[in-house]
């Protein structure tokens, strides 16, 4: 997992404890990176099944 993967990470956990999830402005001012980097962080998060969008309660999972 690379630091901006690690950290998204971070990021969508804890805040998803509060049932909040960031948007990309939030993700863009916390991380200090673009849309398409943590677009493709996010990716590879979920193509290593680290990370899984549920549609139903809309809401982040975690492995």
């Amino acid at each position: 997992m690379t630091d901006l993967e690690r950290k998204i990470y971070r990021i969508l956990y804890n805040m998803s404890r509060f049932r909040k999830n960031p948007s990309m402005e939030e993700l863009k001012r916390k991380t200090g990176k673009d849309e398409a980097s943590i677009r493709k962080a996010v990716k590879n998060l979920m193509s290593r099944n680290e990370l899984e969008w549920d549609k139903e309660k809309q809401e982040w999972r975690f492995k």
